[in-house]
């Protein structure tokens, strides 16, 4: 299933992507949560409930999906975990080319830096150097501590594509990434969630790609993560528990716009799309901030 966030009137639905059209849960039973993590909280991560609900879903319950307008996969997620340097490629062409790390590198984004499929990201005012990451992101199905390499996959609900756009030059400042990483609106998460038993177990083996109008800007395969996706659990699980809605956003692949010659920064007037094998195709237009 792709499972999708969208608003109507202002107000935040849930539905489901079915061809053309979308499901609008809420119209087939009003006592549906809007948003996917707490969907996910009440159900354990089961989503039976959510194709029995597509199964009996009246003419009525469909939606255009053309012209919808997106919000994110999960509403209000609690936690954003991501992980940098996750592709030895992507390593040797940053400033850690001399240190590989031996561990995943974690750092957390807000939900306010973030914008669904179609929504602009915005350039802040205060940076030109805005740049783009292809990411797989997961979302967690059910409250998760200690994991195993056994058991890792069975708390993922599923995946979605993410944009982790960044501000180099204030990335930079310090060893501490997280101002680079949190300017408003400067990423990119959707258009939905695939439910995992429609992928790979962990989302292994897909082909990850960004391109910026229409230019293939980054090419690669989860497969060669450093940390794939069942050790970075395992690891993350060690000291914090993941809850039901929150993300985990896995690396960037080799390729991003800091490192080329001369750097190549988003900006306002182009689009960028991420791809995601099997999941979709997250497309988010550039603009600048505006004059407060």
């Amino acid at each position: 299933m792709k499972i999708v966030g969208f608003e109507t009137q202002s107000q935040l639905r849930l539905g489901v992507a079915d061809g053309e059209t979308v499901i609008d849960l809420q119209a087939v039973d009003t006592k549906v949560p809007n948003d996917l993590g707490t969907l996910l909280a009440q159900t354990g991560g089961d989503l039976k409930s959510v194709s029995d609900l597509v199964r009996k879903a009246p003419a009525s319950a469909r939606r255009p999906l053309q012209g919808l307008t997106f919000a994110l996969p999960v509403a209000r997620p609690d936690k954003i975990v991501c992980l940098g340097l996750n592709y030895l490629d992507h390593v040797k062409e940053g400033p850690q080319r001399d240190n590989v790390p031996k561990f995943p590198s974690i750092f957390l984004r807000c939900r306010t830096s973030l914008v669904p499929h179609l929504s602009p990201i915005v350039r802040p005012r205060e940076s030109e150097q805005l740049d783009y990451e292809a990411e797989m992101a997961l979302i967690v199905g059910r409250r998760a501590k200690h994991l195993t390499l056994d058991n890792a996959p069975s708390c993922i609900a599923g995946f979605s594509c993410f944009n982790e756009g960044s501000v180099r030059d204030f990335q930079r400042h310090t060893t501490q990434w997280g101002m680079g990483k949190n300017f408003d609106r400067t990423g990119g998460f959707g258009p939905w969630m695939v439910t995992a038993d429609e992928l790979p177990v962990a989302g292994a083996g897909l082909k990850i790609e960004s391109r910026l109008n229409g230019q293939v800007m980054q090419s690669d395969n989860t497969s060669n993560m450093m940390f794939p996706v069942r050790e970075m659990l395992v690891y993350l699980t060690k000291g914090m528990t993941l809850e039901p809605g929150d993300i985990v956003v896995t690396g960037t692949p080799s390729g991003v716009g800091h490192a080329r010659k001369p750097p190549v920064w988003m900006k306002a007037g182009d689009v960028c799309e991420i791809e995601v094998e099997g999941v979709g195709i997250l497309r988010n237009p550039i603009e600048d901030e505006k004059a407060s």
